[in-house]
């Protein structure tokens, strides 16, 4: 009985073994089951591409972006303003480096410490700057006389430009605080990532030029805080190499066989980036490009407005992978990049340079906040120059901290233009055949407007009181506000307004720069226009317009009445050979060649006896006009803000060039003869010898 009782708890045993083991068959075909459904039914896609991308090659193929250049007067020689250039990308290899606190150092002296003094006195340079725009405010609020106010200007301006012994040490103790801060934000920052030891990457900069790389490696491999000589080391394709002996050599340096040094703990690779040779010169012309997935991506300017056609078009290559690294070639599919198109500009290098040289010059001599420059030839409607400052570094567009700095103020911001618009008036009124450069009217220096309270003034009203008997000469010679309204009322509003849509206010000119302002002559537009409206508008106020505008509708006087559509491209070549040339393109016939030439005539006078005579250059005949507009407020307008203009055309019998001068809130002067209008004298003496004009008296 026992015998048979063990028998069976061995076979109920066996038993139980065998029922586990059958489970565990079937869990395990069912897991197999479940696996074979999922891969084969439920992700049977992404199984089919995973297949696939072990057969497969996939790249895509980028093309290069196309370069913008600007050539010199004959256009034999051109200049890349905005080009592609290899730059290297320095970086830590925390894993590999040795002597944290003194590689640290190294890199800061070579990479930052330059830039660091840079930040530092542009810093103090602008408190300088605003104590002393604190202090230009506080005189202009006095009641002095002209004299006594320019003489405390000019006293103020030497006191704070020549502080004292004891200023001048605590400004130099201030910036060598504000250095050692900057260094030691900059050191604790590469010490944080060189700590991370396990680490193969950690970014330092950017964008760094071969000539930087040299620096950086003339302090890695020295024994000291100083660099080593220049001959020591030498540069070839970013590679680095022991060119003299001489100098002892840092203990960690590693020196290749072909004699390229190399340093533990810090790496570069090459990048190619969007580089802008000329810099500030252009910024506003040709914007900048901004990686954008590794893509360049066009921003402001022709960079934006060309982005298509500078780009290009991306390839791609398709092939199937045979064992190991083979490709099979007969499977592929291939589609070659097309590299993106070169623009070439009709910006003049020379003038380019030159205008921006004396536009700098002008802001500091009148202590203006910024200005504009253009140049343009009014037969054709090219632009030859076009400067704005304050300008920007396009290939530092990430440090601007101020974005407005990236538009353009000759074709973004408007303004009302002042006098410089009565030659529009004028221009308009002889073609109506209303008057005649010898009409006369008496100015009583004001004039009441209907449906105004207050009287309208010339400008010089409370200091030469009424004219008297004047004819229109001299209406535009003296810069007479009640001239122009007779002109405009001889018009009438509503003619007058027409007139001043077809010179092209109010409109876009169309030029090639993207984000363009239209300018504002609504109150000119309404239905039933109030003569207050027409009236301020014939002196340019109450009106906004852009500097580019104002300068065509001086040019299409200049072309014969003809008004131009404004460019900046000339050419633009395809990298499959072909290219595209643009046209000089007529807009309208505004007015006849008969008022254009006799408006011409009256701008003459206005240099050989208005208010404009610093703007006449010896040996040549030019017309033009002065403006010096109030700056509206919310309160009206600002007794101490104004934009000085001055547009001229020389030579006037034969127009080769138009050129614009626009100085914002210039404080050294009160009018634009004293300003705007020498400025152009400097730039118009300049390009009438650089395109060797003759002279025409």
């Amino acid at each position: 009985m026992i015998k048979n009782s063990k028998k069976n708890r061995r076979f109920k045993k066996s038993n139980n073994r065998l029922y586990l083991v059958v489970a565990v068959i079937f869990l395990l075909y069912l897991a197999l089951l479940t696996k074979l459904y999922k891969v084969q039914i439920l992700n049977h896609d992404y199984y089919t591409a995973l297949a696939s991308s072990q057969h497969e090659m996939q790249a895509t193929l980028q093309p290069e972006r196309g370069s913008i250049f600007i050539s010199d007067s004959n256009g034999k020689e051109v200049f890349p303003v905005a080009a592609n250039k290899n730059f290297a990308s320095v970086f830590f290899v925390p894993k590999e480096a040795i002597n944290l606190d003194v590689l640290a150092e190294k890199v800061y002296l070579a990479l930052n410490h330059k830039e660091v003094l840079s930040l530092v006195e542009e810093k103090f340079a602008k408190e300088q700057e605003e104590e002393l725009q604190q202090e230009i405010n506080y005189i202009n609020s006095l009641d002095l006389s002209e004299e006594e106010r320019k003489s405390r200007l000019e006293n103020a301006k030497y006191r704070l430009s020549h502080p004292n012994q004891e200023k001048a040490e605590l400004l130099e103790i201030e910036k060598n605080l504000e250095i050692e801060k900057a260094k030691e934000e900059i050191l604790e920052n590469y010490l944080k990532k060189l700590r991370k030891r396990n680490d193969p990457y950690e970014p330092v900069k950017d964008k760094v030029s071969e000539e930087e790389i040299l620096i950086l490696f003339r302090y890695l491999a020295a024994t000291s805080d100083e660099p080593l000589p220049e001959e020591t080391l030498r540069v070839n394709n970013f590679k680095i190499y022991l060119q003299s002996d001489q100098y002892n050599l840092d203990e960690n340096i590693e020196l290749k066989e072909d004699g390229q040094i190399i340093y533990p703990g810090i790496s570069y690779q090459l990048k190619t980036f969007r580089y802008y040779p000329e810099k500030e010169i252009v910024a506003h012309l040709v914007g900048f490009a901004s990686s954008q997935d590794d893509l360049p991506e066009g921003r402001y300017g022709l960079e934006e407005f060309f982005n298509a056609e500078l780009s290009g078009q991306s390839g791609y290559l398709q092939a199937n992978r045979g064992s190991g690294r083979v490709i099979n070639v007969n499977d592929r599919k291939y589609s070659k990049a097309v590299n993106g198109a070169d623009i070439f500009l009709t910006i003049d290098l020379s003038v380019q340079f030159m205008i921006c040289d004396k536009l700098k010059q002008g802001i500091e001599k009148y202590d203006a906040e910024s200005g504009t420059v253009i140049v343009v030839e009014p037969k054709t409607g090219a632009i030859l120059a076009m400067c704005s400052l304050p300008s920007f570094d396009p290939n530092s567009y990430a440090e601007v901290e101020d974005l407005k700095v990236f538009n353009n103020p000759a074709t973004f911001y408007q303004y009302e233009p002042g006098s410089i618009f009565k030659t529009i008036t004028m221009a308009i009124a002889l073609d109506q055949n209303k008057i005649e450069p010898h009409t006369y009217y008496e100015d009583k220096g004001q004039i009441m407007i209907k449906g105004w309270p207050k009287p309208i003034k010339n400008s010089d009203f409370f200091t030469h009181g009424p004219h008297g008997q004047v004819d229109m000469n001299t209406v535009l010679a003296e810069s007479l506000n009640t001239g122009a309204i007779f002109a405009m009322q001889k018009v009438g509003k509503d003619k007058f307004s027409e007139y001043v849509e077809k010179f092209g206010f109010g409109q876009k000119s169309g030029i090639e720069l993207g984000s363009e302002a239209t300018g504002n002559i609504n109150n000119l537009l309404e239905n039933n226009i109030k003569e207050v409206d027409a009236a301020t508008a014939s002196f340019g106020q109450g009106i906004a317009v852009t500097p580019l505008q104002m300068i065509m509708s001086y040019a299409a006087i200049a072309n014969g009445g003809t008004l131009m559509k404004p460019y900046l491209v000339k050419e633009i070549k395809f990298s499959d050979g072909n290219s595209e040339v643009v046209q000089p393109r007529i807009i309208r016939q505004v007015i006849s060649q008969k008022s254009a030439s006799l408006t011409s005539a009256m701008l003459v006078n206005v240099l050989e006896s208005g208010h404009a005579i610093k703007a006449k250059v010896p040996g040549y005949y030019i017309g033009g006009k002065t403006g010096t507009a109030q700056v509206a407020n919310s309160g009206g307008y600002s007794e101490n803000n104004f934009i000085h203009s001055f547009v001229g055309i020389a030579p006037i019998d034969n127009p080769a060039f138009v050129v614009l001068v626009k100085l914002d809130h210039p404080q050294a002067v009160k009018f634009s003869a004293d300003s705007a209008a020498p400025v152009f004298s400097d730039i118009a003496d300049f390009l009438l010898k650089y395109y060797q004009i003759p002279q025409d008296r």
